[in-house]
């Protein structure tokens, strides 16, 4: 039986195509980075007064804060039992001056009665989620493509609004402090605890740029709602005399970071 077999590359042809094959990828690699990392490679904008810019890169963002409540039991904040907030968003910045974002937020809430003789309190442990943008009044070179751009801002403030649900889970009680493990909560309102109910957030805050990629900001918003129920306190059961929707406030530290930022 006759055995065929491919014919074999002499050596002195090999050597050469595996140095070319090598050389192509690397040069390929190269080019690849370069495209990347080249600023004229990204697409331009222009804004009103024909000036180029970049859009992006995406921030990452992570906070922490407050939250204080305004609603039926409270007058000011001696009433207060603030608690704790937590955040993480995403923001994209459209325009030197525009940032759109979305984020979500855990926050604890509570106050106690400013009426002694009614000797209410609550507890809400709520979350939301919000899209939002942000309007940067002060120019920052960064954003621009121009050969000589203007300084890169290092300290920013914002205007911040948006919309957004709230899952919303208060309990009431009697009392004049928090609650513990003996506090005898009251019949809730409703039945369906959590509950939704639409929340458009308003705020303000300045924003430090502490490295290319790292920002740090702080933010006070407070947040509209659609219910009276926010702090199971409402006209419902005849606990409050007030039919005006519930409120609440945030004041949170956030670090945003960016890992593509040039």
């Amino acid at each position: 039986m006759t055995v065929f077999s491919l014919p074999t590359l002499p050596t002195s042809f090999v050597s050469p195509v595996k140095s070319y094959l090598l050389s192509a990828a690397l040069v390929a690699l190269s080019l690849s980075v370069c495209a990347q990392d080249h600023p004229e490679r990204r697409k331009r904008h222009y804004d009103m007064q024909a000036r180029t810019y970049y859009r992006g890169p995406v921030r990452f963002s992570a906070g922490a804060g407050v939250g204080l409540y305004n609603g039926d039991l409270t007058k000011g904040l001696s009433n207060q039992l603030p608690g704790p907030s937590f955040s993480l968003g995403v923001l994209y910045p459209v325009h030197p001056h525009w940032t759109v974002g979305t984020e979500a937020t855990y926050f604890q809430i509570g106050s106690t009665d400013y009426l002694p003789e009614r000797n209410l309190a609550f507890r809400g442990r709520n979350g939301t989620g919000t899209v939002f943008v942000r309007f940067e009044p002060l120019r920052d070179g960064a954003y621009y493509a121009t050969p000589r751009p203007a300084p890169t801002a290092l300290v920013k403030p914002y205007l911040k609004l948006g919309v957004g649900l709230a899952l919303y889970s208060p309990k009431a009680y009697n009392g004049t402090t928090r609650p513990d493990d003996n506090t005898s909560f009251l019949r809730p309102e409703r039945g369906d605890y959590p509950a939704l109910a639409i929340v458009a957030p308003v705020g303000l805050g300045v924003t430090l740029r502490l490295t290319p990629k790292l920002n740090a900001t702080a933010e006070a918003a407070y947040y509209f709602t659609t219910t009276d129920q926010f702090d199971d306190i409402s006209t419902g059961l005849g606990r409050s005399s007030s039919a005006l929707n519930d409120g609440y406030g945030l004041v949170e530290l956030k670090l945003e970071y960016s890992p593509w930022s040039r």
